[in-house]
């Protein structure tokens, strides 16, 4: 059952959410999540300081407000892992602060006979899907598992750039989805040996529609960045971008209808050969995303972990300085464990920076010394057991 809040509770009148186009978790309820059997915490709008003992439960926090937004969350785990041992099936609820007044968000996992999905609502009434969420919030995060992000496969850092342009396009993500169903689709009737042409062309005609719009969208974010860090980079090295793909190659120099119809044919022509190897040789979820020192020129995989790790910060805070610039709809930041390999210079920029933007952050740390820059203007929580308690910074 998806968790909702009781309207009948008092709204908090006195939050200053900065400005119309930043939305702010102004409650958030869970049950049966993870660690947490129940919690119920009010918050506002400044950013969340959130301390306590390497498993105390502060990442699993962060997870639930992740899965605020479409798609597995910050960990991506299956929906039974979130289930608390020996509880039911979990259940998160926010209220929602925006520009036009609160909206309640839930989510949960139910079982539907031998099936599970995850159940959103929306103001207390079912959404069709997940995507739904993408029209109210967008949420970015860096984990200490992102660390690696440019030493991993090229899979780790498309994910990384569709939560990007999921920020600023809600859309992308129903386009990500219907990508991946029709590819999986026509792999299924490739791989049982069944090639009607009729029904493999309207797969393939899914997938040229949402592949093209994928690619494009990439690209748009990508060239967004690349123009903030140029010309406002802030206070974090500034990585150059570039997207590798065959459908990104081709819109350099080709009109998306023509490309459109490049794609359809050479999935076509690929037929026999995705039969045989299991795998769609063709098509954005091939594409890389390219990072690269603009000093030296190498590739952030052969940087320092410091290097990347500025890098990664970077590009987050380019994407909620973009959005604020064009007044869209600033991103909440989940940001796990982040000051563990910045130094204190580092730190005060971070900080700064999270303080100019306005957007909610979430900061977690096991030592709380850390954060003391932040002092009255965040609000701190001590996390013990997966209890939070207020924390008084002084």
């Amino acid at each position: 059952m998806v968790l909702a809040l009781d309207r009948r509770v008092e709204q908090d009148g006195g939050m200053d959410l900065g400005g119309a186009e930043r939305p702010t978790v102004a409650r958030l309820a869970l049950s049966d999540f993870r660690s947490y059997a129940a919690l119920d915490v009010r918050l506002d709008a400044r950013p969340v300081v959130l301390t306590g003992l390497n498993g105390a439960g502060k990442t699993n926090l962060l997870e639930a407000v992740s899965l605020l937004s479409p798609g597995r969350g910050l960990r991506r785990a299956r929906l039974a892992e979130l289930d608390r041992v020996g509880g039911q099936s979990f259940a998160i609820a926010a209220r929602l602060q925006t520009a036009l007044g609160a909206v309640e968000l839930g989510t949960g996992r139910v079982q539907v006979g031998e099936r599970e999905r995850r159940a959103v609502h929306v103001d207390g009434v079912a959404a069709a899907s997940q995507t739904a969420l993408a029209d109210h919030l967008a949420v970015l995060w860096l984990t200490p598992a992102m660390d690696r992000l440019f030493l991993e496969g090229a899979g780790e850092r498309r994910r990384f750039l569709d939560r990007l342009v999921l920020a600023a396009d809600p859309g992308h993500a129903a386009r990500v989805a219907d990508y991946g169903k029709a590819l999986q689709e026509r792999s299924r009737l490739l791989k049982a040996g069944r090639r009607e042409p009729a029904w493999l062309a309207a797969l393939e005609r899914r997938a040229v529609a949402a592949g093209v719009a994928i690619a494009v969208a990439r690209r748009q974010s990508v060239r967004a960045l690349q123009t903030v860090l140029a010309t406002n980079p802030g206070r974090f090295p500034r990585p150059d971008l570039g997207l590798a793909g065959d459908l990104e190659g081709w819109l350099e120099h080709t009109p998306a209808l023509d490309v459109e119809q490049r794609f359809a044919e050479g999935l076509a022509a690929g037929r026999r050969e995705d039969a045989a190897s299991g795998t769609t040789g063709l098509g954005p979820h091939r594409s890389d995303l390219l990072v690269h020192d603009p000093v030296t020129g190498a590739p952030a995989r052969q940087c320092s972990t410091g290097q990347q790790k500025a890098f990664l910060i970077s590009i987050v805070l380019a994407e909620a300085r973009h959005r604020a610039a064009t007044g869209g709809r600033l991103p909440l930041l989940l940001l796990d464990e982040i000051a563990a390999h910045l130094d204190v210079e580092r730190r005060g920029d971070l900080f700064a920076e999270l303080l100019e933007l306005g957007s909610q952050a979430w900061l977690t740390g096991t030592d709380a010394s850390i954060f003391q820059p932040l002092a009255d203007r965040a609000q701190w929580f001590s996390i013990r057991n997966s209890k939070l308690s207020c924390h008084d910074p002084a």
